[in-house]
């Protein structure tokens, strides 16, 4: 399979650059299988590291979903291979948060070995629900509304 050079998400004209953060990790003993390889069902959860190292970084933790009323699962999720990790390797968790108008979260990741290729992508769609409806939010909630004030202040800004 040919890695994939382009983006998952369109960007969108004029709005401000992706937020992207990185998690350093070594493959864990626990993580692979009998040949000592990262099992396929594991990626998801190295994305979830991702996801909650970005919520860390723009105001939107999982515990700010719940003091806010809300939730954010997942609607889509999708992953490329194309070359496993093994056990006690050193890789880069790589998260970008794209801009999007709309009430979710676009989200890709790429996990990169430590030549700087990528071991795995994928992307996450989320989209934002009331916690105690589970209604769909057709309108950003604030949660939403203050992170992108401040991205697009370029409050979180890391020199990319």
């Amino acid at each position: 399979m040919k890695q994939k050079n382009k983006n998952y998400f369109e960007r969108i004209e004029g709005a401000p650059a992706p937020l992207v953060v990185e998690v350093k990790r070594t493959v864990r003993f626990s993580e692979v299988d009998p040949l000592a390889i990262v099992w396929h069902g594991r990626y998801p959860s190295y994305f979830e590291e991702g996801s909650e190292e970005m919520g860390r970084l723009c105001g939107m933790t999982y515990r700010d979903f719940y003091e806010a009323g809300l939730r954010a699962p997942i609607a889509k999720l999708h992953i490329d291979y194309f070359k496993p990790l093994q056990l006690a390797e050193e890789f880069t968790i790589r998260t970008a948060l794209i801009w999007d108008d709309a009430s979710r979260l676009n989200t890709e990741y790429y996990l990169l070995k430590d030549d700087g290729s990528i071991a795995t992508s994928g992307y996450t769609v989320q989209v934002f629900t009331y916690a105690e409806s589970g209604e769909v939010c057709i309108v950003s909630p604030n949660i939403l509304l203050k992170c992108r004030e401040r991205w697009k202040a370029g409050e979180f800004n890391q020199g990319r």
